[in-house]
């Protein structure tokens, strides 16, 4: 949430989140936090294999993750950031077209596009993370301790 450019050193920090999530996620029995763990490691990667943390590429990334990937940067794009205001979705779904092969596995825009009716609709109906509050969120036993 910095405003402004990030120093080449704060950025090497920040991708750190991807290594951070994937051990927390570790060695769980629960298949739902294995595939978190699959996402959290991996949704950074590139189709074209410059991506972090690992530089996969192509079907080496998996699947949940080519997924998260798409939608975690449409996500950014169209949202405000202290650093950013919003893309309109217009932008927004430019980029992704450019990126099409390049940043994003070319079947998954294809599908992303096929359904960006439905996608924008829940969009709206979700809101923003601007308009949210954690009284909005559940919280467990655990999270309050």
């Amino acid at each position: 949430m910095k405003l402004g450019k990030l120093t080449d050193e704060a950025f090497d920090f920040m991708k750190t989140h991807t290594t951070i999530g994937a051990k927390i996620l570790a060695d769980s029995k629960a298949e739902i936090l294995l595939l978190a763990q699959q996402i959290a490691i991996s949704h950074h990667e590139k189709w074209n294999g410059r991506g972090y943390p690992q530089g996969l590429a192509g079907d080496t990334i998996p699947l949940a993750a080519r997924i998260v990937g798409l939608t975690d940067v449409f996500d950014a794009l169209t949202s405000k950031r202290p650093y950013k205001d919003p893309f309109l979705i217009e932008v927004a779904l430019d980029i992704i077209k450019e990126e099409r092969g390049e940043h994003f596995d070319p079947d998954i825009v294809d599908v992303f596009f096929e359904n960006i009716d439905e996608i924008l609709k829940i969009k709206d109906e979700v809101g923003s993370a601007e308009d949210m509050s954690p009284s909005d969120f559940i919280w467990s036993e655990r999270d309050r301790g």
